[in-house]
């Protein structure tokens, strides 16, 4: 099976530049795929692009040529819209295009602009990607969504919101270094317990913050990376997907999160390798508690153990299991349509050495990305590997 390597990468700074378009946030991150990578625009045999809110936020649709046109290429262009998890689908689809020997080279990304909106407007946009008919008719967002799942996880497993504030602490201190962040500023467990409540159990340092932002990789087959001598040694060595229910109503749990579990074991399957042998993990903590159901859904904690895995220092730098050193959602920020392929990026840089966090974990070569989206109704997992 034909191997697939990042070959180059970009990433606009993740913060709140409402000046900003989307298309003006996508063409920086491509420019520096692509001239990273340093392949030929015209080598470029595809664009697939994520992207969740542009009709809302910019009254833009129909966005992949258009993106493709920022890029500076000329192939076709295809958007996906998986929620939070829009460029996570993006790179799946992108791996399997190489793998079935469509294309050598692919750019893959994705970008959103959601601060133009303000709270209540992206508040409101996010929130479509809830069930419409059963949820945001009776004023469900995803604030008082993944409180619910905190309180039935405390419910059945026991933990606290200071063991919630653990993970935040870790993630602020992750991102101190990150130049990528929208946030780079050490918060105490005092802090994160006397913010002001968002929807109880989670307050305000339990959420990740409202972002723009862009992001881009260029993926090559192994024959066009060796054919061309481009020095790509990090891979992506297996990818999966999980679907679970729309509505929090109709799941079977809520302190559980099965269409992650169902996508790390497709992952892990392809790439031949075992949770036990991931050695640092991007996973989509856009509030606290959506850490703890990752790790565990991924199967680095037994259900019911994860929610102190941060505070007994499992989780953190210096850890068995460093994750999200890129600060997270939580801290990195989270542009929903750029999210996917940032995890990637984060752990492809971490892998190579080149990340300023890479001396946590200097013997690593497996890395995974979890890329959720609503509450975890849609689920990419990708495995990263590093060569010799």
């Amino acid at each position: 099976m034909t191997g697939v390597r990042i070959a180059g990468t970009g990433h606009t700074r993740f913060g709140q530049f409402p000046e900003r378009t989307g298309r003006d946030l996508f063409a920086e991150a491509a420019d520096g795929a692509i001239e990273g990578a340093g392949v030929d625009r015209g080598d470029v045999e595809a664009l697939f692009y994520g992207n969740f809110m542009g009709e809302v936020a910019e009254d833009q649709g129909h966005q992949a040529p258009l993106m493709a046109e920022m890029a500076g290429i000329r192939a076709p262009a295809t958007r996906f819209e998986s929620a939070c998890a829009s460029s996570g689908v993006a790179v799946r689809e992108a791996v399997k295009d190489i793998r079935n020997g469509e294309s050598d080279v692919v750019l893959v990304g994705g970008a959103e602009r959601m601060t133009n909106l303000g709270t209540a407007g992206a508040t409101k946009a996010l929130s479509i990607a809830a069930d419409e008919l059963f949820e945001i008719r009776a004023g469900m967002n995803f604030p008082g969504a993944y409180a619910l799942m905190a309180q039935a996880y405390f419910d059945e497993y026991g933990g606290d919101r200071e063991d919630l504030a653990h993970i935040a602490v870790k993630n602020h201190e992750n991102a101190l270094e990150n130049e990528s962040a929208q946030y780079r500023t050490a918060i105490s467990v005092e802090d994160v317990l006397e913010a002001p409540p968002v929807a109880e159990p989670l307050g305000l340092y339990d959420a990740c913050p409202i972002t723009d932002g862009a992001s881009a990789i260029v993926l090559v087959s192994d024959a066009y990376a060796d054919r061309e001598g481009i020095d790509a040694p990090v891979s992506i060595s297996g990818t999966g997907q999980g679907s679970d229910r729309m509505a929090l109503a109709d799941r079977e749990y809520l302190a559980r999160t099965p269409a992650a579990t169902v996508a790390a074991e497709e992952a892990y399957a392809d790439a031949g390798v075992g949770p036990d042998e991931v050695g640092v993990a991007e996973v989509h903590d856009c509030f606290t508690i959506a850490e703890v159901l990752a790790i565990e859904s991924l199967g680095f904690f037994e259900h019911g153990e994860g929610i102190g895995a941060a505070r007994a220092g499992e989780t953190t730098r210096d850890g068995r299991l460093p994750v999200n050193l890129s600060g997270g959602l939580k801290a990195k920020g989270h542009p929903v349509g750029a999210t996917g392929t940032s995890q990637i990026i984060e752990l492809a840089s971490v892998l190579s050495g080149d990340h300023v966090n890479s001396d946590a974990v200097p013997d690593a070569t497996v890395g995974l990305a979890h890329n959720a989206g609503g509450t975890v109704a849609s689920t990419t997992v990708h495995v990263l590997e590093v060569g010799e």
